[in-house]
C-alpha cells in the first residue's frame, strides 16, 4: 500500500458512514430467503366450518413439490389431496377432503426459496373447537443433519476453492511473475481447481436431498439429480462445471507458455530479488494481455455462478444486486487468495527467484483496492438484507455481519503491519546496497594511490607477487589436474551427475538459511500468516451468512406472525388477555417481591406471553433467571416449557407461545434471585 493509506482509510471510513446512514434510514421492505407471511386458516384459529383448502402466502415466490405442504389430522392421518397448486403469486394452497370433523389440524409445510434455501416450518388450526392432537412434527428440516452438514461443508469448500484459484492466478499475472514457475504457487492454484469441481459435483449429488428428505440414501437417486438439473440451483451447478473446464485450459497456459516467458530478467531485478522479467517483449505482453482478459472472465462467471442462485438473485434491485455481489466475491478472492499464494511464496519460493518487496507492494495495492471494492459492495448488501439499525443487533444474520465485519477490521490492521514490514525489508536493502558501493568506491580509492607510489613501467608489488604466486600454484596443480581427469574418466557419469546436484542443493540450502536470517523477512512472513489465519474464519462466517436467512426475512416474518397471531384472535373463540399476579419469596438476599404473567390473546394457538418481575417496593428488577411452565392437568398435556427473553429491566417475553388446545391451565414461574436460590410460584388460568 501507498504511503497515502491512511488518510485514505479514513476518507473511505467516513463516505461508509454517510452513505450506510442514507440507505438504512429510507430503506424500504425486501425479501431474499422465503418466509412464511400468512395462512388461511389462520395459524392457531378456530374456524367454525371445515374449509375446502388450505392456502399459505410466502414473502417470495417458492418451489413446491408433491409432498411440499400436508395437512394431518388429529390421529396424524393425511387429509389433504392434490399437488399444492399456485392460485396466484406468492400464495400456494393444497385441497382438503371433505366431511372433516372436528379437532385440531396440523399444516406441515417444506419448501425450496428462490435463492436455493430450504424452508419447513408447521403450524395447527382447528375446526370447531380445539382438541388433543397425536402430532408430532420434527423441528428438524432436509437442511439439518448429516445431509445439511455436508452440503454446508462443501459450499465452504467451494469458496475457498474459487478464492484460492483466482487469487492464486491473479497473484502471479499482476504481483509476480516468476511465482508462474514456482511448483508451491502451481501446486496452490492447481489445487484450488480441484477443491473447486469436487465441491461442486458434491452440492450437484447432495442438491436432491437437501432440498427434499434430507437422507443420506437419496443422495445417489438418479430421479432427484434429474429434478435438481431442471432447476436454476442445478443449472448454475451444471454452468461453473463447464466454466471450470475453460479455467483448466487458463491454467494449463498460464503455468506452460506464460511460465516459460518469465525466465529472463534484467540483472538489477534479479538482484533485488524479484527475479522478475522486463515485461518488454511483444510476444510476453501480448500472452499477458490474453491471460488477464480471458482469467477476468473465467472467474466472473463462476462468480456469477453463486449470484444467479443465492441471496443476490432475489429481493430488492435483484438487477443490481447480482452485479454488485459479481464484484464483491471477485475482491475477495484477489485479497484471501492473493494472500494465500504470497504466504506460499515467501515460505516455498526458489532460493534463485525469491519474493521481493516489488511483489509485495504490488500485492499490497491490490489489497487495499479490493478492500475499498468490499466496503462499497459490503455496504450496499447489508442494506439490502438488513434494511435497519435494529436487524444488526435483533437478528441472527446482523449478529454473523458484525463478526464477519470485525474480522475485517483484524485483517486490515495485520495488513497494515505487513507493510510495514515491506518498508523496513525494502530501507534495509537499499542499506546493504550503499554500504556495499561505500566498500567499493574505497578499494578502487586505495588500488589507485598503491598505483601512484610504484615508479613508471614497474608493475604494482601486490600484482607482481600475485601473478608469481598464480604462476607456482598452476605449475604445482598442473600434475594433480592431469590426475584428476584419469581419475574422473574413470568414473561413471552418474556419480558425477550425484555430486553435482549434492553441491547445488547444499548451494541452495545455504541461500535459504541466509535469507530466512533476514529478521524483516520473517516478521514479513510471520504477519502474512497471521493475515491467512484470520482469512480462514472469516471464509468460514461467510459461508455460514449464505445459509442465513437475511434480517430484513426475519423481521418480516415475526411480523406476519404477530399479524398472524392478531387475526387468530379475532376469528376464534378467545376469551381475552389473561393476567397473573404471585408474590414469590426465594428466601435468599433480596428474595423477595412479585411476578406479573400476561398472556395474549390467552387462547388455543399462538400466544403471546409477557413477564413482569417488581421488587417489594413496585420497582422493576432484574433476576438472573425467569422460567414459564404451562400444564393442561385435565388432558395430561405438559408442563409445556417456555423460556422468554429478556427485553428491558424487569421485563421478558416471548412472542409465539403454542397452547395447543383450551382448557384450564397451570401457569407455573419459577424466579431465581441467585446461583442456589429460587422458587416456583403457580396459578391457573382458563384458556380459550
Amino acid at each position: 500500500m501507498t504511503q497515502t493509506i491512511a488518510p485514505r482509510v479514513r476518507t473511505l471510513v467516513l463516505l461508509i458512514l454517510a452513505v450506510a446512514g442514507a440507505l438504512l434510514a429510507g430503506a424500504a421492505p425486501a425479501s431474499a430467503h422465503a418466509a412464511l407471511t400468512g395462512s388461511d386458516p389462520a395459524q392457531g384459529a378456530v374456524v367454525d366450518t371445515a374449509p375446502s383448502q388450505v392456502s399459505l402466502t410466502f414473502s417470495e415466490p417458492v418451489a413446491v413439490g408433491d409432498d411440499s405442504v400436508r395437512v394431518l389430522d388429529p390421529k396424524g392421518e393425511r387429509v389433504d389431496k392434490g399437488d399444492p397448486a399456485n392460485p396466484s403469486g406468492t400464495t400456494y394452497s393444497v385441497p382438503l377432503v371433505s366431511g372433516l370433523p372436528d379437532g385440531t389440524y396440523t399444516v406441515a409445510y417444506q419448501v425450496v426459496s428462490a435463492d436455493s434455501h430450504p424452508v419447513a416450518g408447521a403450524f395447527t388450526f382447528s375446526i370447531g373447537a380445539p382438541s388433543e392432537t397425536t402430532v408430532s412434527v420434527s423441528a428438524q428440516g432436509s437442511d439439518d443433519g448429516l445431509v445439511g452438514w455436508l452440503y454446508g461443508f462443501g459450499r465452504y469448500v467451494s469458496y475457498a476453492g474459487f478464492v484460492v484459484l483466482a487469487g492464486g492466478a491473479a497473484f502471479v499475472l499482476a504481483c509476480w511473475a516468476p511465482g508462474a514457475r514456482a511448483r508451491a504457487v502451481q501446486r496452490l492454484v492447481v489445487s484450488g481447481w480441484l477443491a473447486l469441481t469436487a465441491a461442486t459435483l458434491g452440492l450437484l449429488m447432495l442438491r436432491g436431498s437437501y432440498t427434499t428428505s434430507g437422507k443420506i440414501g437419496d443422495v445417489f437417486d438418479l430421479e432427484l439429480l434429474g429434478d435438481v438439473l431442471q432447476t436454476k440451483t442445478g443449472a448454475a451447478l451444471v454452468s461453473r462445471l463447464l466454466l471450470l473446464a475453460a479455467a483448466a485450459l487458463f491454467i494449463a497456459v498460464l503455468f506452460g507458455a506464460y511460465a516459460r516467458t518469465a525466465d529472463g530478467g534484467a540483472p538489477d531485478h534479479a538482484a533485488e530479488g524479484d527475479g522478475e522479467g522486463d515485461g518488454g517483449e511483444p510476444d510476453k505482453r501480448d500472452l499477458t494481455f490474453g491471460l488477464a482478459l480471458g482469467g477476468t472472465v473465467v472467474a466472473a462467471g463462476l462468480a456469477a455462478s453463486w449470484a444467479m442462485s443465492e441471496h443476490a438473485s432475489q429481493g430488492l434491485q435483484a438487477g443490481v444486486a447480482m452485479p454488485v455481489d459479481v464484484v464483491h466475491l471477485l475482491a475477495v478472492a484477489a485479497w484471501l487468495g492473493g494472500l494465500a499464494a504470497l504466504l506460499v511464496a515467501l515460505h516455498r519460493a526458489p532460493v534463485e527467484t525469491p519474493v521481493g518487496r516489488d511483489a509485495v507492494r504490488r500485492f499490497s495495492r491490490l489489497a487495499f483496492g479490493s478492500v475499498v471494492a468490499l466496503a462499497v459492495t459490503g455496504v450496499y448488501q447489508s442494506w439490502r438484507q438488513l434494511g435497519s439499525w435494529s436487524a444488526f443487533t435483533d437478528t441472527r444474520y446482523g449478529q454473523l455481519l458484525l463478526v464477519k465485519i470485525a474480522l475485517v477490521a483484524v485483517m486490515v490492521a495485520v495488513a497494515f503491519l505487513s507493510r510495514r514490514w515491506t518498508q523496513r525489508l525494502a530501507d534495509a536493502r537499499v542499506s546493504v546496497a550503499t554500504e556495499e558501493a561505500a566498500r567499493s568506491e574505497e578499494t578502487e580509492r586505495a588500488e589507485e594511490a598503491e598505483e601512484e607510489k610504484q615508479p613508471a613501467g614497474t608493475a604494482p608489488a601486490e600484482a607482481s607477487g600475485t601473478s608469481a604466486v598464480s604462476e607456482a600454484v598452476e605449475a604445482a596443480e598442473a600434475p594433480r589436474a592431469s590426475d584428476a581427469e584419469k581419475a574422473e574418466a574413470g568414473h561413471d557419469s552418474v556419480r558425477a551427475a550425484q555430486l553435482a546436484r549434492q553441491r547445488a542443493a547444499t548451494e541452495a540450502a545455504r541461500q535459504k538459511r541466509l535469507r530466512d536470517a533476514d529478521p524483516n523477512r520473517f516478521g514479513l512472513r510471520r504477519s502474512v500468516l497471521a493475515e491467512a489465519g484470520v482469512a480462514v474464519v472469516l471464509l468460514a462466517v461467510t459461508t455460514v451468512l449464505t445459509q442465513t436467512e437475511p434480517g430484513r426475512t426475519e423481521q418480516d416474518a415475526k411480523a406476519a406472525a404477530a399479524s398472524s397471531s392478531s387475526s387468530a384472535s379475532t376469528t376464534g373463540q378467545g376469551s381475552g388477555a389473561v393476567s397473573l399476579t404471585m408474590p414469590f419469596d426465594t428466601g435468599g438476599t433480596n428474595g423477595k417481591g412479585v411476578v406479573s404473567v400476561d398472556l395474549d390473546p390467552a387462547q388455543a394457538g399462538d400466544n403471546a406471553l409477557h413477564v413482569y418481575v417488581e421488587g417489594p417496593d413496585g420497582t422493576p428488577v432484574d433476576v438472573p433467571e425467569v422460567k414459564i411452565a404451562l400444564t393442561l392437568a385435565a388432558q395430561d398435556i405438559g408442563p409445556l416449557p417456555v423460556t422468554p427473553d429478556h427485553i428491558t429491566t424487569g421485563h421478558w417475553s416471548a412472542s409465539t407461545v403454542q397452547i395447543p388446545m383450551a382448557g384450564d391451565w397451570k401457569v407455573e414461574v419459577t424466579v431465581r434471585t441467585s446461583d442456589i436460590d429460587q422458587v416456583t410460584v403457580s396459578k391457573n388460568a382458563q384458556i380459550g
